[in-house]
């Protein structure tokens, strides 16, 4: 079980995906629960791990601000109406994002990962993101996607086995919720509390 706030010790090889039943629950519920689990990535570089510090929902097909709004199913979105625990990467401004793909089969509803703090893998973490300071190594979806190893040919793929999982990690001391990032013209929706994180994490995007 999770302690509060404690780290797992530092050991790829000790890495257990969760398993299918984590995934399905309310989107609300999953993107708070995600906090703390470890994201990681096995590629044949290595691997590199980090625990998630920041989330945000995204219920479509009644959310303005989520791409599968009134249920608009495109060759991007139709991960989304698959059923839980699926990757959703999309691209955005050249960089890849990554999803969880939540809810009941049929409703496409997604939670993007937001931030991670860097776990293992962190020399490869640098070697790809280039040098510069810890802070910035992973603190945005942008970011953490390219320091992992994540790609878009990861599009489709379960959260519950390799090469890309969600594993158990901490559980936090406090969790904070606030309107997401990067949506203005979203109506309504930009409003809405559904951007989740660790309160008082440096690697946090905002």
């Amino acid at each position: 079980m999770r302690q509060t706030g404690e780290r797992l010790p530092n050991d790829s090889n000790s890495y257990k995906p969760v398993g299918e039943a984590f995934f399905k629950l309310p989107t609300l519920t999953l993107a708070r629960n995600l906090l703390g689990c470890l994201l990681v990535k096995e590629t044949e570089e290595g691997i590199a791990s980090g625990y998630i510090v920041e989330t945000e929902a995204y219920r479509g097909p009644l959310d303005q601000a989520a791409h599968s709004y009134n249920n608009r199913r495109t060759k991007r979105t139709e991960v989304m109406f698959g059923e839980a625990g699926r990757v959703y990467t999309y691209l955005m401004h050249t960089h890849c994002l990554v999803n969880v793909v939540s809810g009941e089969a049929g409703v496409p509803e997604a939670i993007l990962i937001r931030a991670v703090e860097p776990c293992d893998g962190i020399d490869l973490m640098i070697e790809r993101r280039g040098s510069m300071t810890m802070k910035n190594l992973t603190s945005g979806p942008g970011k953490l996607t390219k320091a992992l190893g994540i790609h878009m040919t990861d599009y489709g793929r379960r959260f519950d086995e390799p090469p890309i999982y969600i594993a158990p990690g901490f559980a936090p001391e406090k969790i904070v919720t606030g309107p997401r990032i990067g949506i203005p013209n979203s109506g309504e929706a930009k409003n809405y509390p559904w951007r989740f994180w660790v309160a008082g994490n440096p690697y946090v995007s905002k």
